[in-house]
């Protein structure tokens, strides 16, 4: 894993564009034909919200807003008909690992399958659930970081982020 500040800025930006701004402007330019079919919105943050994230801080800093603005927009439309579910799922087998040059990182050695991550975050969502967490381990990490001081969760967060020894 790489420093913030050796991260070149444009990976960084492209990224806070896609989590952040992106999803505020399909939220903010869809919303009014998902509202007139009582519909269903669901964002894609990640266990990474619960805590910061040294080493991935952009990305786990990203799906903190995600988390947050999910959450708050669900409570606005509270009543509406729309519900809006945050699915937060914690390492699951994908190209992520590669991408983001982490393949050797000991989080993602106990990834869970997609179609299972997607399958649980669609139920949930069916019902209108406005967070789900797949995974026992996963649900016990986001509620165990809501209790520790912020500085051991990025402590705990920096440690999981380490390449794993071969």
């Amino acid at each position: 894993m790489v420093r913030f500040d050796q991260v070149p800025i444009e990976p960084m930006s492209d990224m806070i564009r896609l989590n952040c701004s992106a999803l505020t402007e399909l939220s903010y330019y869809f919303l009014a034909d998902i509202r007139s079919r009582s519909g269903k919105i669901m964002n894609v943050a990640s266990t990474a919200a619960y805590q910061p994230g040294p080493y991935m801080t952009v990305y786990f800093a990203t799906k903190a807003f995600v988390l947050s603005f999910s959450e708050a927009l669900s409570e606005e439309l509270k009543g509406s008909g729309v519900t809006v579910t945050a699915l937060c799922p914690g390492p699951t087998h994908t190209n992520f690992g590669r991408a983001a040059h982490a393949e050797n990182v000991r989080l993602f050695s106990r990834s869970m399958d997609a179609h299972r991550v997607a399958k649980l975050g669609y139920q949930a969502m069916e019902r209108g659930k406005r967070v789900v967490i797949p995974g026992a381990l996963n649900q016990f990490g986001a509620v165990a970081a809501k209790f520790l001081p912020r500085i051991l969760g990025a402590k705990t967060v920096k440690m999981a982020v380490r390449p794993t020894k071969h």
